[in-house]
């Protein structure tokens, strides 16, 4: 067989996690033929006697696999001397000699791992295998927006750590305080606590409810089960990817068949699903279509363009009647008496208020409109645009004067 690591050979046959088992070789506990093994030696487990505190390796293990609920004040390490708080090896039968994977600290509770395999430790333990962890937290308020893109971002901890991001999603009120659901993907020392104090916000309780594939189920306070063979065979399982949290639905809400991101969904509002796009559907063909009941198209009136600067006829294309080149209209589609009118109220009425093109729309008259101005000027720029003729300015005679008299 192939030489390996001492403590990869010690965590295989039951002595826990390999960093529990290179503390055993650090301490000189463990020998190899005789001889004390130094961290980072090999061996061969059929071939070489390997023995710790004098007791060599069983040949055959049985591995064993439990899940448990542990209660809160109850601790996942072992204790010494006079300490007499209770510890999940004396609440669990058989469970001296076991691992704990996914340790808890005293004030919380929810699911851990008993077990003696030291491959499994090893793969829900290390951090390059990104395993998540859910939790349900219970703060004394309700947070903000601010608060939450904070916890999800990251902070800084005491301990100079910086938090991974995370995904943390509101799940409903309770009374005065708020459910939140918390996935990481890290297990530093009390960090929901310590982020939680961070961002102004008070733990009242801490529930794990899931280990990588493995939920706590109907699992109550205290209780404990083994795990079945598909369950071990998904946890032992690298790859598959990370689950998506699905954002909780308020009651009476409509379903949307809108897939978002439910960090996203959280931003605009913790209890709300997120909105469809009010945006029209754009055709195969590239244009876009008005949706029903929007506001109607409307239609350009009779008098924003003079009746002489448009061809008799159907409306005229785009090219002949709307396109202007070099400051001039183009006339390619005009009729020789139609080009005859135009270019002379151009000429004769060209700069002046009342040309043909500088001047814009007149305003209807009729009833509740403004009457038009009354101005000789105005009224021969009208004519000579009409009739194409020139016209004169006819000026008022000035008022004489006693003075003028004299």
């Amino acid at each position: 067989m192939v030489e390996e690591r001492v403590q990869k050979i010690l965590a295989r046959a039951g002595f826990g996690s390999r960093r529990s088992c290179e503390d055993l070789i650090t301490t000189g506990r463990v020998t190899v033929n005789g001889k004390a093994v130094l961290l980072g030696e090999k061996a061969d487990a059929e071939s070489d006697t390997i023995t710790v505190d004098g007791k060599t390796l069983p040949t055959e293990l049985q591995l064993r696999y439990i899940a448990y609920y542990k209660p809160r004040f109850v601790l996942c390490d072992k204790v010494y001397d006079e300490d007499t708080r209770r510890t999940v090896f004396n609440m669990v039968e058989g469970a001296s000699d076991l691992a704990v994977v996914g340790r808890l600290d005293y004030e919380s509770e929810g699911l851990v791992i008993l077990t003696n395999d030291g491959d499994m430790v090893n793969k829900l333990t290390h951090p390059r295998y990104q395993h998540e962890k859910e939790y349900r937290v219970l703060v004394a308020t309700h947070p903000d927006v601010k608060q939450m893109e904070i916890w999800r971002r990251g902070v800084v901890l005491e301990d100079g750590h910086r938090t991974s991001p995370a995904s943390v999603t509101v799940e409903g009120t309770a009374g005065k305080g708020t459910w939140i659901r918390v996935i990481l993907k890290e297990g530093h020392k009390r960090q929901i606590r310590e982020t939680a104090k961070l961002t102004g916000l008070f733990v009242v309780k801490l529930v794990r409810t899931r280990i990588a594939t493995l939920r706590l189920g109907k699992l109550k306070t205290g209780d404990y089960r083994s795990l079945t063979s598909e369950e071990i065979g998904a946890l032992k399982d690298t790859s598959r990817p990370p689950r998506l949290l699905k954002t909780p639905r308020r009651v009476g809400a409509t379903r949307s068949h809108t897939k978002t991101d439910p960090e996203e969904a959280t931003k605009r509002n913790d209890f709300s699903k997120p909105r469809p796009s009010s945006r029209a559907p754009r055709s195969t063909n590239g244009s876009s279509e008005r949706p029903t009941g929007s506001k109607p198209t409307g239609t350009r009136p009779s008098s924003a363009r003079p009746s002489a600067s448009r061809p008799s006829g159907s409306r005229s294309t785009r090219s002949t009647t709307s396109t202007y080149s070099s400051g001039s209209r183009k006339t390619d589609s005009f009729s020789p008496e139609e080009k005859s009118t135009y270019n002379d109220g151009k000429r004769s009425n060209s700069g002046k208020p009342g040309a043909a093109g500088n001047r814009s729309p007149r305003r209807p008259t009729g009833s509740g409109s403004r009457p038009p101005r009354t101005s000789s000027r105005g009224a021969s720029g009208n004519s000579a645009h009409s009739t194409g003729t020139r016209s004169t300015t006819v000026r008022s005679p000035r008022r004489t004067t006693k003075k003028d008299e004299q």
